[in-house]
């Protein structure tokens, strides 16, 4: 059970959809606080100040991009973790989502179960500091904010950008247990790959849930880059069940990574902001 002193805002102008979540994470032990509009929203996180936001993007007056935007600009509530909860799907609508500071994106209809755990971890981040990923166990957040600071104001060190492209649509059909085994094994083999090609000073983090960022000395960029590409584009297949294999492979929302580099970063980026801007809105 949850702490109960842990509280929970939700933003969601579907009535039943608030009702549910409302007595559902109630029983899990959290106070809950439910409202159906933008605004309120916005007032309530400036009065409740809760633990964590989950918020809908579709609401009838202003959209939940413009209440993450107002609960990010305000001192008192620019560190709440939110969870956006949303019918869009698309990529660019992913990327506005982190781009205004969401924490997570879950789209519906949605598993409840997968919902808590995304709170118990965005909770557990909190409480940690926000230093390490969940799932992976890799640095996220400061750690890595820190790291690119570093590098983008040093000579000496390339990026390499590695993303899972249809993790949400692996994780509707397989459940999230699956999805989070994926991105475990594609974390351990990330970092394997590294032991054997690079520098003790190289370094692995998440600039979000399914993008790696790899800063490394440039001469260690190709024999990493070419290794780790065969090895996470032979694997995807296996990620299936042996009897959806045949049919994963013709998909159009198959598993895929992309693999980006940016060979010499020092001088190019006036702030770690724009570098992972950059780097995420990559197709």
């Amino acid at each position: 059970m949850a702490d109960a002193k842990s509280k929970i805002l939700i933003v969601e102008d579907d009535l039943d959809v608030a009702e549910m979540l409302n007595a559902y994470f109630r029983v899990q032990g959290y106070e809950v606080f439910t409202v159906n509009w933008g605004e309120d929203g916005v007032r309530a996180a400036q009065t409740v100040l809760p633990d964590l936001m989950i918020l809908d993007i579709r609401l009838p007056d202003i959209d939940g991009y413009e209440v993450a935007r107002r609960v990010r600009s305000d001192r008192r509530t620019n560190e709440i973790p939110i969870i956006f909860l949303t019918e869009k799907r698309e990529r660019v609508d992913r990327l506005q989502g982190f781009e205004v500071g969401a924490d997570d994106y879950i789209t519906k209809p949605f598993d409840v179960q997968e919902l808590r755990l995304r709170v118990r971890n965005a909770l557990k981040r909190v409480s940690q500091g926000s230093l390490t990923n969940p799932v992976s166990g890799l640095p996220e957040g400061a750690l890595v904010d820190e790291k690119l600071s570093d590098v983008i104001h040093k000579s000496g060190w390339a990026l390499l950008h590695i993303s899972i492209s249809h993790l949400d649509s692996f994780r509707e059909a397989y459940g999230f247990v699956a999805s989070d085994d994926v991105l475990r094994a594609i974390s351990l083999m990330v970092h394997n790959t590294m032991k054997e090609t690079s520098s003790p000073d190289d370094f692995l983090g998440h600039i979000s849930p399914t993008d790696f960022v790899v800063v490394l000395a440039p001469a260690n960029l190709p024999p990493f880059q070419e290794r780790i590409r065969s090895r996470l584009e032979q694997s995807l297949d296996y990620f299936y069940p042996i009897k959806d294999r045949e049919q994963a492979s013709k998909r159009p929302d198959r598993l895929g990574i992309r693999i980006s580099e940016i060979p010499s970063v020092y001088g190019r980026y006036s702030s770690v902001d724009q570098l992972k801007k950059e780097l995420l809105s990559k197709p």
